[in-house]
C-alpha cells in the first residue's frame, strides 16, 4: 500500500485511514440501526457544553446567534439547513432575518439535538472569524495637553516632508481620537455590546481598581515607531507608551482585560501580550478623513481606568 495514497473506509459519515498494522473493527456498526452509529453519531462532541432540555416530543436546545449570523445556517436556498436536519434527524427552527431571537434545534433524540448544536457551533465560530470587528477595546489618550502637542508634531511634519511623497494631513489620526488598542471585537446586536459592557465593568470591580489603587496612572507618550521592518513599507507610525513610575501596571491591566475578553468569546486572541501603541499615522485614514475605520465604535475602557498624560515628547528620527 502507497502510504501517502492510504485506502480510505467511510463510517457513519466519517472518514477513516485503513492502517495495515492495525484493521479497523468498524464494518459491523454500519449495519446498527441505531442512531448514534449514523450521522448523527455524537460520541466524540462536548454534550455537556450546552443545555438539553427534554420535552414531550423529545429534546430541545436553544441557541443565541445575532442575526447576521442566520444566513450561515439557512445556507444558499436553504441547503446547509436541509442538510444539518437531515444528517442529524432534527428540526431547526430559525427567526426571521433581521428579528433577533434565538435558533431552536428540536428531535426525539438527545444526541442528534447535540450533533446539530454542535455543528452549527462550529459553523458560526467559522463565520464570525471572517467578519469584520465592529468595535475595538482602548485607553482613550485624548487629554487636551497630548492634543496640544499632537497637533504640534503633525504640523512639524507636514513642514518638514511636505515634499514627501504621499505625505499629508489625511494620514494623521483625529486628536480627538487618539488611543491605545488593546483588541478588536466583532460584536453583531445590542445583546453582544451588552455584554461586552458588563464584563467591562465586572473586569473593573475584579482587578483594575486594585491594581491601579484607585487613581489615574500617569502615563509618558514619547517618540514613535513602525511595525515594519522596510520603512519605505510602511503603513502606520505609532507613539510609544509607558507608565511614568517605571511601573508596568499599565500592562498588566491591558493583559488581564484581553484575556477576560479571550475567554468570554467575544475577542479573539492576536498577541501573547498587548503591545501597547496609539496610532498617529495610517494610511487607511485617506479612505477615512474621520480617523476611525468605518462602523466602527468604541467600548472606551478609559472610563474604568482613566490615564493622566503628563508628557508628549516626539523624537524624530
Amino acid at each position: 500500500m502507497d502510504v501517502l495514497r492510504p485506502t480510505l473506509i467511510r463510517i457513519g459519515g466519517r472518514v477513516y485511514r485503513k492502517n495495515l498494522i492495525q484493521e479497523p473493527a468498524y464494518q459491523h456498526e454500519e449495519e446498527e440501526d441505531d442512531f448514534c452509529a449514523g450521522p448523527g453519531d455524537c460520541t466524540d462532541e462536548p454534550c455537556d457544553a450546552f443545555v438539553v432540555e427534554e420535552t414531550e416530543k423529545g429534546f430541545q436546545c436553544r441557541v443565541e446567534v445575532p442575526s447576521p449570523l442566520y444566513k450561515y445556517i439557512i445556507g444558499k436556498k436553504g441547503e446547509t439547513k436541509k442538510k444539518l436536519e437531515t444528517e442529524t434527524r432534527t428540526s431547526i427552527s430559525i427567526p426571521k432575518p433581521g428579528v433577533e431571537g434565538e435558533i431552536v434545534i428540536t428531535g426525539q433524540h438527545r444526541s442528534g439535538v447535540i450533533s446539530a448544536r454542535t455543528r452549527i457551533d462550529v459553523l458560526l465560530d467559522s463565520f464570525r472569524k471572517k467578519q469584520p470587528f465592529t468595535h475595538f477595546l482602548s485607553f482613550a489618550l485624548n487629554q487636551p495637553a497630548i492634543q496640544e502637542k499632537f497637533l504640534q508634531f503633525k504640523e512639524e511634519v507636514l513642514e518638514k516632508c511636505s515634499k514627501d511623497h504621499g505625505v499629508s494631513s489625511s494620514l494623521f489620526q483625529n486628536p480627538a481620537k487618539l488611543h491605545l488598542t488593546l483588541g478588536t471585537l466583532v460584536l453583531l446586536n445590542e445583546q453582544e455590546i451588552q455584554k461586552a459592557c458588563d464584563l467591562l465593568q465586572r473586569c473593573k470591580e475584579d482587578f483594575v481598581n486594585q491594581i491601579a489603587g484607585g487613581k489615574p496612572l500617569t502615563v509618558v507618550v514619547a517618540g514613535v515607531e513602525y511595525m515594519n521592518d522596510d520603512p519605505a513599507m510602511m503603513d502606520v507610525l505609532y507613539a510609544k507608551v509607558h507608565m511614568k513610575d517605571g511601573s508596568d501596571r499599565l500592562q498588566v491591566i491591558a493583559d488581564q482585560l484581553v484575556e477576560r475578553f479571550v475567554a468570554s468569546g467575544l475577542m479573539l486572541r492576536e498577541w501573547d501580550r498587548v503591545k501597547l501603541h496609539a496610532t498617529v499615522m495610517n494610511t487607511l485614514f485617506r479612505k477615512d478623513p474621520s480617523g476611525v475605520y468605518p462602523s466602527s465604535l468604541l467600548i472606551n475602557a478609559f472610563k474604568v481606568i482613566p490615564l493622566s498624560g503628563k508628557c508628549f515628547c516626539w523624537l524624530l528620527c
